[in-house]
């Protein structure tokens, strides 16, 4: 049995969509990685103008605001990534490697020193909030607050996002008020073409950073640590050659695919392999389907460390590349080296999957919870 089972291989043997309703919705799922590629690309056939519905499910009841600069066509989507991305690249400066691996290396080591750590909550989610507290160069003790958020800002519904547009709504106020280098100050300084951001644009941009890489990576750092509990061998792998760790990586996004599918929203009746959609209806993009297609994948469910090419899209294609993508990736490699340097042995105590479960589809996605033990490495490992 498959590490990581692919709920949408038979789907894809029968056909290149699966029509699945969501909150009474029927959206056809595209499934294949050619076809999740070219309507990836192809923005006006579709859209992702679409406030509150390019997230599945549909999150009118638990924002206010659209989200930027994921919820944006070309060309606004372009002109509006351009405000955030200096942060987002921050992930690949040589003093953000060093807090992260000084983070996740203090994590690891703390790890070893006990009988049981509890995954999600004690270890991926800290990790998770403390170093976007270095992304968007904020006081690291602002982690304190979102750590009591959860894994999932929205996952109990609008009085989560209502607590997070308050704290936003402070911290942009505080920002405006005496600026200074961190994401919320270059909110309240920035521009779109030529005019100041309003209020609803700043909350735009800072709700998708709290909410768009939250429980994805928590899932990929929980899954990973399951991956190597189980599998013993993978670590002695990485050992030989710690320069696998990047392929490695990209392996691990490939088959955990954190973030099932996205949608995106047809402004006139389309086609879409055999399914007809009607204007302003919805399509999803299967990232999770797409990785696991052999015609891109050879033996698409093995494990393979080393794996290359590896034209993963699990963190999209085209114009929505996904912005976090650097920093889910220094987390991801900076958790395989330490282990590779720190542990000898994971062992898994206790372990409670996260399933989406859906009118036609079961998946697995990281976990509810993880107890597991590591074990120190001995100088002969």
């Amino acid at each position: 049995m498959s590490a990581f089972p692919d709920p949408f291989r038979a789907a894809r043997r029968t056909g290149p969509v699966l029509e699945c309703e969501f909150g009474g919705e029927v959206v056809p799922m595209i499934l294949r990685h050619e076809d999740v590629r070219r309507a990836a690309k192809d923005w006006k056939t579709f859209s992702s103008d679409a406030p509150f519905r390019v997230p599945i499910p549909s999150e009118e009841n638990v924002r206010s605001m659209r989200q930027i600069p994921v919820e944006t066509d070309p060309p606004d989507h372009t002109e509006y990534r351009r405000i955030a991305e200096p942060f987002f690249q921050r992930a690949k400066e040589p003093a953000m490697i060093a807090q992260v691996e000084a983070l996740i290396g203090g994590m690891v080591r703390d790890a070893l020193g006990r009988d049981s750590v509890e995954v999600v909550r004690e270890f991926a989610l800290p990790i998770q909030s403390r170093a976007l507290a270095y992304l968007l160069n904020v006081d690291e003790a602002e982690a304190a607050t979102w750590l009591g958020w959860g894994t999932h800002v929205f996952r109990d519904g609008a009085s989560k996002g209502a607590q997070l547009e308050a704290y936003l709504h402070a911290q942009l106020d505080r920002a405006a008020a005496a600026p200074g280098a961190d994401f919320f100050s270059a909110l309240t300084q920035a521009a779109f073409r030529g005019r100041p951001l309003t209020r609803t644009e700043m909350l735009g941009f800072a709700n998708l950073t709290f909410a768009g890489g939250r429980d994805t990576v928590i899932h990929t750092l929980s899954s990973v640590l399951a991956y190597l509990a189980a599998h013993p061998q993978a670590l002695a792998f990485l050992r030989e050659d710690p320069a696998r760790i990047v392929h490695a990586g990209e392996e691990f996004v490939r088959l955990v695919t954190p973030l099932t599918h996205i949608a995106r929203v047809c402004p006139v009746e389309t086609e879409v392999h055999g399914s007809t959609v009607k204007p302003r209806g919805r399509v999803s993009l299967c990232w999770a389907s797409a990785n696991r297609d052999a015609a891109a994948f050879p033996a698409p469910d093995e494990v393979r460390l080393d794996r290359k090419p590896n034209p993963h899209l699990a963190f999209g294609f085209g114009a929505h590349l996904c912005l976090g993508a650097a920093h889910a990736r220094l987390l991801l490699r900076t958790l395989l080296r330490q282990c590779v340097e720190q542990v000898g042995h994971i062992t898994v105590l206790a372990a409670e999957e996260h399933v989406e479960a859906e009118q036609r589809y079961r998946r697995a996605v990281g976990y509810e919870s993880l107890s597991v033990r590591l074990e120190p490495r001995r100088t002969s490992d």
